[in-house]
């Protein structure tokens, strides 16, 4: 699967993903009218507004960008309709031919964790049948319980062509608390950063990266480097960009001197772009979608900027 993601950023020339991380106040009032009209201000009504949104989304940006990244907790917060609305969205994504990165950040061992990774990204048994249920390309692990809570994970990326982003170094401004904490010389996100390589060695592809991937954070310039040559053969997932703080300057070193080696992600500097000053002058609420795909051509362009 890293290949295919590495192919079709090479052929939109752009190395960027879209979060779809809605929020009921990112959604344009119309949208909400219109799915509370249909279902009330019920749970219901809150998850089409969402899928309806992502839906007008997609659509602007599917021939633009190789991804998109949905949140998984703003969904199940939902509950099953919110549920519903992620896998219809995921299936929408598709439809389109965009891959899907399943941002969920799961962590568990043994038989849960298996659970968890047919659930996402292998296949489901009910007696002789065998199901797939969320559909993602990627997704993205927490790593602190240690490598057998990332083993089954692995297996069904073999199995099934998949792929993953382990949290490394993350972009919110406390994670150094714990990942910056020093153990025989050397920092967390460097022990697991080099975990991370480790567990990636048996699955390198045609362009030199493994399925198992990395979250890098775009708000830690000097970390982005050590780890980049740190994890030479590592993909990297980057958030931070944009709304977080971080700009193209602070993320070049994620990538190699070919330009290749990470994906940067956006979500509410796209989805929401047309509440921006920069785009509201331009877009109106009903042209939020308009917006959002502008919003991804700048940020391809001064991704670009810096790595070519």
């Amino acid at each position: 699967m890293i290949d295919t993601l590495i192919k079709r950023i090479l052929e939109l020339n752009n190395p960027s993903v879209v979060g779809l991380d809605p929020r009921l106040d990112f959604i344009p009032e119309f949208i909400k009218q219109e799915a509370y009209g249909s279902y009330g201000q019920t749970l219901k009504g809150a998850s089409d507004a969402y899928l309806r949104f992502n839906k007008a989304i997609i659509d602007q940006i599917a021939d633009i960008v190789p991804a998109v990244k949905p949140q998984i907790a703003m969904y199940e917060q939902f509950g099953y309709e919110g549920i519903k609305a992620y896998l219809d969205t995921i299936e929408y994504a598709k439809s389109k031919g965009l891959i899907v990165i399943g941002d969920i950040k799961r962590s568990d061992i043994a038989s849960t964790a298996e659970a968890y990774s047919h659930g996402h990204i292998g296949r489901v048994k009910v007696e002789e049948h065998s199901y797939c249920v969320y559909k993602e390309d990627f997704i993205t692990l927490n790593p602190y319980l240690g490598v057998d809570s990332i083993e089954p994970y692995m297996n069904d990326c073999q199995k099934y062509n998949k792929g993953l982003f382990i949290l490394v170094k993350t972009s919110n401004p406390n994670g150094g608390q714990i990942q910056d904490l020093s153990t025989d010389g050397k920092r967390i996100y460097e022990v697991i950063g080099s975990l991370v390589s480790e567990w990636g060695q048996a699955s390198i592809g045609s362009y030199g990266f493994s399925q198992v991937g990395a979250v890098v954070g775009a708000t830690y310039k000097k970390q982005c480097l050590e780890l980049r040559t740190l994890m030479p053969h590592t993909f990297f997932l980057v958030p931070g960009y944009g709304a977080q703080g971080a700009g193209a300057k602070d993320i070049a070193d994620c990538f190699n001197k070919n330009g290749l080696g990470a994906i940067v992600n956006s979500s509410r500097g796209i989805i929401a772009a047309y509440k921006k000053d920069k785009y509201a002058s331009k877009y109106s609420e009903k042209e939020f979608h308009y917006a959002a795909r502008q919003a991804a051509e700048d940020m391809k362009k001064d991704i670009n900027s810096v790595i070519q």
